[in-house]
């Protein structure tokens, strides 16, 4: 089976999950809530779904058999986690830029013309 889609669900916020995974085998099968979690000693880790049985023990619902198939699909999964957030730091980092082009005389008070536009603005409001 090959993995054909990797759908990344970011979780903002100060917990250790960090995102939920949907991964599509072959374009045929999807298995969702995998979890990135952030381990004790700061490594991200893959949590495969999982049900709580009635004493209380998490089992896995689905989940690799063999090694090299959990590391093919961590790869996979941490690779396209790498793609979601620097798109998302990305995006974060355009985000002041296009406000300023959007807005330019919001920074007006810093040029010769914006002293200019403050003055009528303050002898106008004193004329009042």
């Amino acid at each position: 089976m090959e993995i054909t889609d990797i759908r990344i669900k970011k979780r903002d916020g100060d917990g250790r999950l960090k995102a939920i995974v949907s991964v599509t085998f072959d374009n045929e099968f999807v298995i969702h809530d995998v979890k990135i979690i952030e381990g004790n000693s700061g490594t991200d880790f893959i949590a495969m779904p999982s049900r709580k049985t009635p004493d209380g023990e998490y089992k896995d619902i689905a989940h690799p058999i063999h090694a090299q198939a959990r590391e093919k699909l961590e790869v996979a999964i941490f690779e396209k986690y790498a793609e979601v957030k620097a798109a998302a730091a990305e995006a974060l980092a355009a985000m002041p830029a296009a406000e300023e082009a959007a807005a330019p005389e919001a920074n007006y008070e810093d040029d010769a013309v914006g002293e200019a536009k403050a003055e009528e603005t303050a002898e106008t409001s004193a004329e009042d």
